[in-house]
């Protein structure tokens, strides 16, 4: 067995030959867990990165899984403040003074990373400990939760990091037809909004063949981090669940990142096809 035998929670029942992609790691380092119907590849899945903004799908899921719960409601209506905003509020920054809704704080969480509405539902689900609790629920003993947005994407330390292979035995928790925790309405929900986000054209969205969709969430930092986790789904047969995480040196050019994840998402493809 390969690699990714090993990841505690991995839901892989047999093992692709495993990535080697120390060929891209020039400037950085690079983790992967990729899985598709039972089959895996991985490079540096067992390691720890800083996730950034890619924690705001399971966020969003967390949250539909209280509303299937009679815990929240979609309609429900949340007052924003200017006490509320930090950097990075595309959506939340425009309502202030007025509300947004549970289900529109979702959307924007997902689709455009507003960190205000997700440190809202964090808020709103009970806080940090609330948010942690979620994880271990499904089986998800790896991934540390610490701070809120902005903060978490400190790097240097194993606050707010999890492994590739860790984040994609939670997108299978998530999205694997025989055990998801989510019902059709929330999972059609996360799906529409996971397609709809434009961030990271050049990173997943660049290593798959023409005629694929992909579903995902990225997460990025000057501070080095540049990251994308989702579902690659070919036009037909089964979808690659998929983490790539990067870590590179400070900068705001964010190209070095996004070229090696495209990269290694094209050798995830051939390797698992």
């Amino acid at each position: 067995m390969g690699l990714s035998a090993c990841i505690p929670g991995l839901r892989a029942r047999a093992s692709a030959s495993d990535l080697d992609l120390s060929s891209l790691e020039v400037g950085g380092r690079i983790g992967v867990q990729a899985v598709r119907n039972g089959r895996a590849t991985s490079w540096r899945a067992h390691e720890r990165f800083t996730y950034c903004s890619t924690f705001k799908l399971f966020l969003a899921a967390a949250t539909l899984e209280r509303v299937q719960a009679g815990d929240e409601q979609l309609d429900r209506p949340v007052a924003m403040t200017a006490a509320d905003m930090v950097s990075h509020a595309p959506v939340t920054g425009q309502a202030v003074g007025g509300t947004l809704t549970i289900q529109a704080l979702c959307q924007a969480t997902v689709e455009v990373s507003d960190n205000p509405a997700a440190n809202i539902l964090i808020r709103e689900m009970g806080g940090l400990t609330a948010w942690r609790d979620w994880y271990r629920r499904i089986g998800d003993t790896v991934t540390n939760v610490d701070r809120l947005e902005p903060e978490l994407n400190g790097v240097g330390d194993a606050r707010d990091t999890t492994t590739p292979g860790q984040f994609v035995a939670n997108l299978q928790t998530l999205f694997a037809d025989d055990v998801t925790r989510l019902s059709s309405m929330s999972r059609s929900l996360l799906m529409s909004w996971l397609f709809a986000s434009p961030s990271g054209p050049n990173r997943l969205r660049a290593g798959v063949p023409v005629g694929w969709e992909v579903a995902h969430k990225t997460g990025t930092s000057s501070r080095g981090p540049v990251n994308d986790i989702g579902l690659l789904i070919p036009p037909g047969g089964h979808p690659i669940h998929i983490a790539v995480f990067w870590q590179g040196r400070e900068s705001d050019d964010f190209s070095l990142g996004e070229a090696a994840i495209a990269e290694a998402t094209r050798r995830v493809v051939e390797a698992l096809s």
